[in-house]
């Protein structure tokens, strides 16, 4: 089992008056990782998958443990820790180049079906093969 890994650089675009990443960026930036963990390791991508259903964020918990700087690069890493049948609790954690932890916290992710007008959503369990590709990352 493993992590889901990649790396990031702070750009100007990320950061508030005081150089440093401006908190709801880092949000952003967890998106970005989820994006392509679905895409790039469970060959769902979401600009695919958002047709017919979605993976909406239902619960979020953030520790911010240190400052991030322009021009710094980020680790951002991404495991499972409880895969459910239409839920998927995630641990995440970014990283500075140093090894210190900028960032971590805990994201569930619902797996979800709607219709054509997207006015009826409802969780959905996962196939049997997108729980394989996803147990490659419990750890």
């Amino acid at each position: 089992m493993s992590y889901f890994i990649k790396q990031e650089k702070i750009r100007f675009q990320h950061v508030d008056y005081a150089g440093i990443v401006f908190y709801p960026r880092f949000l952003e930036m967890l998106n970005c990782l989820v994006e392509d963990w679905f895409e790039e390791a469970l060959d769902r991508p979401f600009s695919k998958m958002h047709e017919t259903n979605g993976i909406p964020t239902v619960d979020l918990k953030v520790q911010f443990k240190k400052a991030a700087r322009l021009g710094e690069i980020l680790t951002k890493k991404l495991w499972v820790k409880h895969l459910g049948g239409a839920s998927i609790l995630c641990g995440f954690s970014f990283e500075d180049e140093q090894g210190t932890t900028c960032l971590e916290g805990e994201v569930t992710l619902v797996n979800v079906a709607f219709n054509a007008d997207r006015d009826d959503i409802k969780a959905t369990p996962f196939t049997e093969e997108m729980k394989e590709k996803i147990r490659n990352y419990e750890l």
